[in-house]
């Protein structure tokens, strides 16, 4: 049988990760203590291994495809097919943002304050790569963790990832500059991309994945509207394309179904209430393509 390796994130992104994959319609288990995860898909062999070593491993071919964030894709140069991003982070469906940060009360206030200074960061070639671009020589260390604490006491600076920027605050650091945003990445293997069933293969999960993401943001409504009504509330139902309309048996009526961006429905129905929509129903969605 045709397989296939995928890789994906563990840590920050791994639940996240997962529920979108159970939303796309793969079930996946989690093993204790191992890395090894069992997929109700016998054409896919699933592993987890921390995000900023993904990149490395699908270039090599040890896996055909895998979800890595963008900033780890450049961090490890790594020479990879991006077949989709998927814009989600560990707590939201945002990007996450890399950030260069320093104590409040330091008196670096920009970048060109960074001249001479030491920076401490896991994204060590990112960061060169930045301060190059921007003519600003400082010696940049690599950070085993706990980066946040060393800002200030250790370095002059930072170069962290962040999502909110609350644990930067907590930690009375301030954001003086902004590298690059990031999202992750469906990437595979420029060897196993070239191998047409390891390619469809990877592009239906890859499609898959994309119609769960643009679920999040949707929800199905659905409701019945006197024939006298009709035109006013089409008027103010958005849809992706056109609402479905069909007749009910009472030719007076219609049963009206369409898909809207969910932070308009609270706004919305009620709106639609008001103008004789009549038993509304709204409802999650798993996948939209």
């Amino acid at each position: 049988m045709n397989k296939i390796k995928l890789v994906l994130p563990k840590g920050s992104l791994q639940e996240t990760t997962l529920s979108i994959f159970k939303k796309a319609g793969f079930e996946i288990y989690v093993h204790s203590r191992s890395y090894y995860l069992t997929i109700d898909d016998p054409e896919i062999e699933a592993v987890l291994l921390r995000t900023q070593e993904i990149p490395k491993y699908v270039e090599l071919g040890a896996f055909d495809a895998g979800i890595a964030g963008k900033d780890w894709i450049v961090e490890n140069k790594a020479e990879v097919v991006e077949v989709c991003e998927l814009t989600y982070s560990k707590i939201g469906f945002n990007p996450v943002k890399i950030v260069i940060a320093v104590p409040e009360k330091s008196n670096i206030k920009s970048l060109k304050d960074l001249e001479g200074k030491v920076i401490a960061t896991e994204l060590v070639n990112l960061t060169k790569s930045y301060l190059k671009k921007n003519n600003i020589k400082a010696k940049v260390e690599f950070s085993f963790g706990a980066t946040e604490v060393k800002a200030g006491n250790l370095v002059d600076a930072i170069v962290e990832i962040t999502e909110t920027g609350s644990t930067l605050y907590s930690h009375n650091l301030k954001i003086i500059d902004i590298i690059m945003e990031s999202t992750p990445r469906f990437i595979a293997n420029k060897n196993s991309w070239k191998n047409k069933w390891k390619r469809g293969k990877i592009e239906n999960i890859a499609l898959l994945l994309q119609g769960a993401l643009l679920a999040e943001g949707k929800v199905g409504l659905k409701m019945n509207v006197e024939k006298k009504n009709l035109n006013s509330i089409l008027k103010i139902l958005p849809a992706m394309k056109k609402p479905t309309i069909s007749n009910l048996t009472d030719k007076n009526w219609y049963a009206i179904e369409t898909i809207i961006d969910k932070d308009k429905s609270k706004e919305l129905i009620p709106k639609l209430k008001k103008l004789g929509a009549n038993g509304i129903v709204e409802y999650p969605l798993n996948k939209v393509i």
